[in-house]
């Protein structure tokens, strides 16, 4: 680590007990929030974890837990993986899903460039582009069971502000799932709590069967992070209508 270096184990806490946690020396110009973070990451369960299984990131722990509870990764599906890297989510579904027996099929999408994940389909683009959708079904072989999404805008530290970008990439991710998602698919997105979330929520409980608010154990407790969880997907009227008129107009020409 650079800048950085790891101190033996604290000192005693007051039960006399000795504290075990890695503690961060500040060196050079490594910032206090910095090295916080490290300290985190160094004593963080999860992140060791994901090291010992291949995991590329604790984020993976979180799709295992929600899917243990709710059970919305089945074999055989197709799935989207909007802003993919580095590969968690797409780890863990592929298992769930049978891509090791050539079962299901994913496709992960982000604006970085992806290190290859064995029979995981990544592109390299931005969701939002004209063409992603078309793409997308294109690659998937027809339209998704699932969309998924931890996309996290860069946060600016006012609350407020981080509130409405991570609404706005929850909202835009929906807006993409419409175009994608066959009838009875999931969408899953991660959203902030205290977030101005009522007019995305609306829209999902019009959409899909079921919505719920979920808090995995390896969300760290003092992240305000949740992920909504749509279940049970129905196309909305303007787009059951928009393809029976399609219909209608190659019937007859």
């Amino acid at each position: 680590m650079s800048g950085a270096r790891s101190g033996g184990a604290g000192g005693k806490t007051a039960a006399g007990a000795r504290d075990l946690r890695v503690k961060v020396r500040k060196a050079g110009k490594l910032k206090h929030s910095s090295q916080l973070w490290l300290e985190r990451q160094l004593n963080d369960p999860y992140v060791k974890r994901a090291k010992e299984l291949g995991y590329r990131s604790r984020a993976a722990f979180k799709l295992e837990e929600m899917d243990d509870r709710y059970k919305f990764l089945k074999v055989g599906q197709r799935l989207v993986d909007l802003g993919c890297a580095p590969g968690g989510w797409c780890q863990v579904a592929g298992k769930r899903i049978g891509l090791e027996r050539g079962k299901g099929h994913i496709v992960g999408i982000d604006l970085l460039a992806v290190d290859p994940i064995p029979d995981v389909d990544l592109i390299q683009m931005d969701f939002m582009a004209e063409e992603a959708p078309a793409l997308l079904t294109e690659r998937l072989g027809g339209r998704a069971d699932g969309v998924m999404s931890d996309m996290a805008a860069n946060t600016t530290g006012h609350k407020k502000t981080d509130h409405l970008k991570i609404i706005a990439l929850a909202e835009a991710a929906l807006e993409f799932a419409h175009d994608v998602l066959a009838p009875g698919g999931f969408f899953l997105a991660k959203l902030f709590q205290g977030g101005d979330s009522a007019t995305l929520l609306a829209g999902l409980k019009r959409d899909f069967t079921t919505v719920r608010n979920v808090k995995p154990a390896a969300s760290r407790a003092d992240s305000s992070e949740l992920y909504v969880l749509a279940t049970g997907y129905r196309r909305p009227r303007r787009q059951e209508e928009a393809a029976d008129e399609a219909g209608t107009e190659a019937a007859e020409g």
